[in-house]
């Protein structure tokens, strides 16, 4: 279907949807093992750390438990709209975290026989609800030789007249790496050239290590949809605040097809989402974010260093992850194994990226466990 057109439609036949790897890995193990090096984001601020006691008190604590606005109230949606170029907040709907952002636009675009590409490596949940919906979802990989960035020439070729869409995670999970502006530029005129739709998953952006913003997809073309959260770059995971910025006839759309999944988001969260947006929370968020990762990703770096060549990497430039490559002939899957029941410590595998001989860590945490999580990996490949 057209998501700037009619909301209905029919599907041919029941959804099946494949096993989601890396988020029943994660589910599983996450909080078993002393040191989670899969977590992606930066390490999560208390309820305290956001909001004072008083305001807790006055505000938050007489707030009625109700649905509040179903597509996110006004205030949200208007501070949310302010982080991208002449966006409005009726270019906006608030989700429950940027998994269903990204759920809800899957739904709504594709329909059996449709041709997408997807650029890998990539959050892994765009290409199996592809599929899952019936569409085909063709790979175009970022190339390692050349920092992980996109490969322009083979895109052109895979995107055809049957495109219907383009999929991006930008900055890129799992590697940390940035677009550049012409490499963006590119991709939507690929797009445009068949008057396909840009999907860019933009939740890591906030999180540069540099401190300056990784430009949006947004506003480079007409049919551009983005989708971010609060989840990766600001610590917030556990208020489950995510948004779609898309033009107006499509966010209706979209918000019809959030009436069948979790309608709306937590009135609480919404509120919370105000404060931690508005402009004091979110500069102190981001620097918090930035001292964080600096100082985390040092000592990663001097990890590395000292492996001899055991593992290499490109250094990400946003993000709190890290995507390694490592030496020792042994699966990514089974090393990962080794490494929770012999070592107490989960990393990702890149056979969950379809990158065997990777794994990806994250670095966002606290910097203790980091360390002696990377002590124990590097006492582990040193035995492989």
């Amino acid at each position: 279907m057209d998501v700037g057109g009619d909301s209905g439609g029919n599907r041919g036949s029941p959804m099946k949807i494949e096993r989601f790897e890396m988020e029943r890995y994660q589910s599983t193990w996450e909080n078993t093992v002393e040191f989670n090096l899969a977590d992606s984001g930066v390490h999560p601020i208390t309820l305290a750390a956001l909001v004072d006691h008083s305001w807790i008190r006055e505000v938050l604590a007489r707030e009625q438990l109700g649905y509040g606005h179903t597509n996110g109230s006004e205030e949200l949606r208007t501070t949310i709209a302010g982080l991208y170029h002449a966006a409005g907040p009726e270019h906006v709907l608030v989700t429950s975290g940027t998994a269903e952002a990204n759920f809800l636009i899957t739904w709504a675009l594709l329909e059996p026989g449709d041709h997408t590409v997807v650029m890998l490596p990539n959050y892994m949940q765009i290409p199996a609800l592809a599929r899952a919906w019936g569409a085909e979802a063709v790979s175009s990989w970022l190339r390692e030789p050349a920092e992980w960035m996109p490969d322009l020439e083979e895109l052109e070729r895979l995107v055809t007249p049957k495109t219907k869409a383009i999929f991006v995670c930008n900055p890129n999970n799992p590697t940390g790496a940035v677009f550049s502006v012409d490499a963006m530029n590119a991709v939507c005129a690929a797009a445009a050239r068949v008057n396909a739709w840009v999907v860019a998953d933009e939740v890591y952006r906030g999180a540069e290590l540099d401190g300056h913003p990784t430009s949006s997809f947004w506003g480079r073309y007409p049919k551009v949809i983005v989708t971010g959260g609060l989840s990766k770059a600001y610590g917030l995971p556990g208020l489950r605040i995510g948004w779609i910025v898309a033009p107006h006839d499509t966010v209706q759309v979209l918000w019809s097809y959030h009436d069948y999944t979790t309608i709306a988001p937590s009135v609480l969260s919404d509120h919370l989402a105000r404060v931690a947006l508005g402009p004091r929370a979110f500069q102190r968020l981001g620097t918090r974010t930035r001292l964080i990762l600096n100082e985390n990703l040092e000592a990663v770096a001097r990890w590395v260093d000292g492996l001899g060549g055991l593992v290499s990497w490109i250094a990400p430039r946003a993000g709190a992850i890290a995507f390694l490559r490592y030496q020792p002939r042994v699966n990514s899957t089974e090393l990962a194994t080794r490494l929770r029941k012999a070592h107490d410590v989960l990393v990702v595998p890149g056979d969950h990226f379809q990158l065997d001989g990777h794994i990806r860590i994250g670095y966002g945490g606290d910097k203790r466990l980091l360390e002696e999580g990377l002590r124990r990996i590097a006492e582990f490949l040193r035995t492989v």
